[in-house]
């Protein structure tokens, strides 16, 4: 039986919570290694992933290891990919997030036989926020990972059947049921689905992007800021979210560039006043961003951007860069059996049901959604109430 040995890593990395909060929900014990005080440590991952120190690397007791792993990753290499015995369920939800685990619990607590199955951490992308200060209930705020256990324990005490570390491939629907099939090859049948998968970071998809992800280039301030301490770093995205991870990476960098396509910045006005009152933050407009250059051993050498005015092209030279330029949403599965809206969102009807019987939305991958946790969880609660009134209708 492999184990775990060492596990390297960092406490503000996201990938390191959701590997050290999978571990912990099946029990399993592991050596912890903090590289940002253990230069010996640190000198070790950087040899096992070729010179990147890239958290969380995890070593096990056959000699082998992971580097970033997802949680279906770690669940294969542990043997711990789980299968569910029931032929059949009321309602299956895919996506563990605030609307999904609401959704459970409504369901359950209603009596059906309720099926939730995430491919990742309980609570979603909730789970690696540093701190929610407008979660209704909390007035002195609540850490991202403590609400999501708190909303993962209350689900599983009404008897919800999880499948933790589960891919969905595909859904399909025959006759009067849905289908959803696992990338390991199981299907799950259902009479109602809901459709809870959030979304990710959207990318800007130009060259030298997808080399320099999770080494030079950054989606997450929480994880990767203290990577940049008393460096320089650009932030690309004119919206509250630049701007207020920008605020966070401002306490380790020396220098923060906001950049955006154009002086016309979309961020409220309280986060621009905020902005202006950091010394070190600079904001610089009209600016579309064009090419990351790659130098050796895959390294940043500049940023190319192209005036949006005056179409000259401008080389600056970052130590890192995060882009915060919105999100696209996780919906693949259903391609084919739903509309989306441009930005390839689900669109729903007034019940949450999109246009295939049985198949409903809700939370950040469903269009028209605010991409709030509150909200998220509101719409769990609304989308449990519409899947009650659909089963009784059969």
């Amino acid at each position: 039986m492999v184990t775990v040995t060492n596990f390297y890593g960092t406490e503000w990395c996201r990938d390191c919570k959701r590997s050290k909060a999978f571990l912990r929900e099946h029990r399993i014990a592991y050596n912890w290694i903090d590289i940002d005080k253990n230069e010996e440590a640190a000198l070790v991952v950087e040899k096992i992933n070729d010179g990147k120190r890239r958290a969380p690397t995890i070593e096990f007791s056959d000699g082998t290891h992971l580097s970033v792993p997802t949680n279906v990753e770690l669940a294969e290499k542990l043997n711990l990919v789980s299968e569910d015995v029931h032929e059949l369920h009321d309602v299956i939800i895919i996506g563990g997030g605030p609307a999904g685990l609401t959704c459970a619990l409504y369901t359950s607590r209603e009596g059906f036989n309720t099926l939730l199955i995430e491919k990742g951490a309980l609570g979603g992308q909730v789970g690696f926020t540093e701190k929610l200060d407008n979660f209704p209930g909390f007035p002195d705020g609540i850490t991202g990972e403590e609400l999501a256990e708190r909303m993962a324990r209350q689900v599983a005490k009404f008897g919800v059947d999880f499948l933790k570390a589960t891919e969905i491939l595909k859904i399909r629907r025959e006759r009067e049921c849905l289908y959803a099939l696992t990338t390991n090859g199981k299907e799950y049948k259902t009479k109602a689905m809901v459709i809870a998968t959030g979304s990710k970071y959207r990318m800007l998809n130009i060259p030298g992007e997808i080399d320099l992800i999770g080494y030079k280039i950054h989606f997450c301030a929480t994880c990767d800021a203290p990577f940049y301490r008393d460096l320089e770093v650009i932030v690309i995205g004119g919206g509250n979210s630049a701007f207020e991870e920008s605020l966070f990476i401002a306490r380790f960098a020396k220098k923060v560039t906001i950049v955006g396509r154009s002086d016309n910045w979309k961020a409220s006005k309280i986060l621009q006043d905020k902005i202006k009152e950091i010394p070190n933050i600079e904001l610089l407009g009209n600016k579309e961003t064009k090419e990351f250059l790659i130098g050796k051993s895959k390294t940043l050498t500049g940023v190319v951007f192209r005036d949006t005015k005056t179409k000259e092209e401008v080389t600056l030279h970052p130590d890192g860069v995060f882009i915060f330029i919105g999100m696209t949403p996780n919906s693949e599965i259903v391609e084919g059996l739903v509309e989306f809206d441009p930005g390839k969102f689900i669109k729903t009807g007034y019940n949450m049901m999109t246009k295939t019987p049985g198949l409903f939305a809700a939370g950040d991958c469903r269009s028209g959604s605010t991409q709030q946790a509150a909200s998220a969880a509101g719409e769990g609660a609304t989308v449990a109430l519409m899947v009650r009134e659909y089963l009784k209708s059969l």
